[in-house]
């Protein structure tokens, strides 16, 4: 009788396998287990349980040797590994120093301007770099102290310094677009099929990053609106620095137009490249990874000649703008049965300016690694590119067995039950990632979370670009919501003791604030998003 009732029991709950699946999961990852494996584990543990309730299918796991050969191979994400390389070279280089003495020196003798000088090198950091703990950890190793020994209020310092580290997520290349792109392209191709529309429209990266561009210069803009009121009404916490100890006005121009170039170039050749449509972002990472090493190659070597030193460094990295702008105005493929004596020419320009690029590269890695940079640029790179794909193929195991258990009619249940259709069902969406960014990373959210609601919200007719800005500045709040937010335990590690944890919890509030501005202005008028991809690729 007690085993028949236990059984019974046992029964019951199958139906509720898939929710006790999130939580379970949840349970793991704040216990502090590791993410990837918290995700495979906790798969594994309810496909077996499901399996012997009889409510499982073994079949929901056999596409799952493809899904890891697909997350593998997929031209989209590789190009994370590059702009993951493009960012720690640049941050080994001592770029990121560079634009923070220049802009300091810049902006100091205004009140707030170390906190608008930070916030204007986070925007450039983001641009090309899109990491945010090495920005973090930059900014407050070489910000924090000066605006302390200024006068500065600490919560204020170090909510400007968490914050702009932040914007890593929204400007373009960011690698949280990457992956937002990535499983939205394939949540609306879904949503499409389902709606019986069997020839569906694709949605590229490149359309991300273009939705994603106008709104990220928006937040940069709120951020220093709030930092210059700040500065206007309550200048005791953010006071000038004398114009005396900056140096001359000629001098400060001087440093200022030395750190500034190079990151610039970079940038425009990166961005407007994928927004020109001359190169897909895979394309535009591996240009962008190259050029962070040329930069850096130029910052180190010797003038030595032409095709030596700083100079092949140099003839490289002209070499690849000239290769830029000649394949927006030429077709260079090979293998085409006519092409005009244009096209030949500009082909055999082309091979010419390939064969400067390694030559630079190499005069550059050779530098790195005579003073010992090389090999740490390839370990954290390595690492988090590792983290990442890791982390994926635990996702692609966790999505197949919450599939397999009814967790996405669940889902869509969930989402129609709740008031005001589509709007309803946005700020639901909006309001769990927001709180479950309290406690988890953007990773974890965009790789379990949004495959599970996007393909309803798909299906409901929100646009897919909208929707992957919104849930973009959304996970952005991520890295600065307490308890466990992560720009906030990057700037903890390096802050000095006279910053206290609660003072940096309080600087980040007003920020959280704004973000949250503009997702209400982001949801208010969507053409922020949609206009920019529309004008170019429509």
């Amino acid at each position: 009788m007690e085993l028949a009732a236990h059984g019974f029991c046992l029964c019951a709950l199958a139906p509720w396998l898939d929710v006790a699946m999130i939580l379970s999961l949840c349970i793991l990852i704040l216990a502090g287990y590791p993410v990837a494996f918290s995700l495979a584990g906790t798969a594994l543990l309810f496909a077996f349980l499901g399996l012997s309730f009889g409510v499982f299918d073994i079949g929901y796991l056999k596409p799952l040797p493809q899904r890891i050969f697909g997350a593998v191979n997929n031209q989209t994400l590789i190009a994370i590994p590059m702009f993951v390389l493009m960012g720690v070279i640049l941050e080994k280089a001592k770029i990121a120093e560079d634009l923070l003495d220049s802009m300091a020196r810049l902006f100091g003798s205004w009140r707030g301007g170390l906190g608008l000088s930070v916030t204007m090198v986070g925007a450039l950091l983001a641009a090309s770099t899109g990491i945010v703990g090495a920005t973090v950890v930059t900014m407050g190793l070489l910000s924090l102290p000066t605006m302390l020994k200024r006068g500065y209020d600490p919560a204020f310092a170090a909510g400007s310094i968490a914050a702009a580290g932040t914007l890593g997520q929204i400007i373009p290349p960011s690698i949280v677009l990457i992956l937002l792109g990535d499983v939205i392209s394939n949540a609306y191709q879904k949503a499409q099929l389902e709606a019986g529309v069997f020839a569906p429209k694709a949605i590229s990266v490149g359309d991300l990053f273009a939705g994603a561009l106008l709104p990220g210069i928006m937040l940069v803009g709120l951020y220093l609106g709030y930092q210059a009121m700040v500065a206007l009404f309550d200048g005791k916490r953010a006071p000038a620095i004398p114009a005396a100890e900056l140096g001359t006005r000629k001098e400060v121009w001087r440093a200022a137009l030395r750190a500034l170039p190079a990151p610039l170039l970079l940038i425009i050749a990166v961005l407007g490249s994928i927004l020109a449509g001359v190169a897909t972002p895979t394309e535009a990472a591996s240009v962008g990874a190259v050029g962070a090493l040329l930069i850096a190659g130029a910052r180190f070597a010797p003038p030595m000649g032409f095709l030596a030193g700083r100079g092949a460094v140099l003839a490289a990295a002209l070499a690849i703008v000239a290769l830029l702008i000649i394949t927006a105005f030429v077709d260079l493929r090979l293998g085409r049965e006519a092409s005009s004596v244009g096209e030949k020419l500009g082909m055999l320009v082309a091979i010419a300016l390939c064969a400067l690029i390694p030559w630079g590269a190499a005069v550059s890695g050779a530098e790195l690694m005579k003073r010992k940079a090389l090999r740490p640029i390839a370990d954290q790179t390595a690492r988090v590119t590792t983290m990442v794909f890791t982390i994926l193929i635990g996702a692609a195991m966790f999505s197949l067995v919450f599939r397999g258990l009814g967790g996405d009619d669940a889902v869509h249940r969930a989402l129609d039950a709740l008031p005001g259709g589509v709007v309803g069902a946005m700020i639901g969406v909006m309001a769990i990632m927001f709180i479950l960014g309290f406690f988890l990373d953007f990773i974890e959210i965009t790789l379990v979370v949004v495959p599970l609601v996007a393909p309803a919200l798909l299906k409901m007719g929100v646009d897919p670009i909208w929707l992957g800005v919104m849930m973009a500045v959304n996970l952005q709040t991520s890295f600065l919501t307490p308890p466990f937010g992560f720009a906030l335990f990057y700037l903890r590690g390096v802050a000095p003791p006279a910053v206290r944890t609660l003072d940096i919890y309080r600087g980040a509030l007003p920020f959280i604030a704004i973000q949250l501005f503009a997702l209400v202005l982001l949801a208010m008028f969507p053409n922020l998003a949609t206009w920019l991809p529309g004008a170019l690729y429509d």
